[in-house]
């Protein structure tokens, strides 16, 4: 018996991303979006899962909201900046593209900051751009 693969049938190890957000009908669109462009995705709903999952789970790039329902996703920004210096983490919101509030992201650590209005290809090149 011959077995052919063809070598585009193969995929890479996936590069892993964590997604942060309290909204399911989001953290669920961008889990399976992700997952058909070949990543791995780890989602939770707030902070202390993320952190939990972060710490069992190795991450290559986190997608954190900023407004986690009751929690300051500026705050979590920090933790995983301290714990994975190395890990990109991109700030994703829905607020207006407050000036202020991309000042203080930046200047806790985040690597990108995006809009939940942009497109979803626009994240996903943001994404790849990071992990490249």
């Amino acid at each position: 018996m011959h077995l052919e693969v063809e070598a585009t049938n193969l995929l890479p190890m996936s590069q892993h991303i964590l997604f942060v957000d309290d909204e399911i009908p989001i953290r669920e669109m961008l889990s399976l979006y992700f997952k058909r462009k070949g990543f791995a995705v780890t989602a939770a709903g707030n902070g202390a899962e993320a952190v939990r999952l972060a710490e069992t789970t190795p991450m290559d790039a986190i997608i954190l909201d900023i407004n986690l329902g009751g929690e300051n996703g500026l705050e979590l920004l920090t933790v995983f900046k301290k714990q994975y210096p190395n890990v990109p983490v991109i700030m994703f919101t829905s607020l207006d593209h407050d000036p202020e509030l991309l000042k203080a992201a930046l200047a806790g650590g985040a690597d990108a900051f995006m809009s939940k209005a942009d497109p979803l290809d626009v994240l996903a090149r943001e994404v790849q751009r990071l992990l490249a």
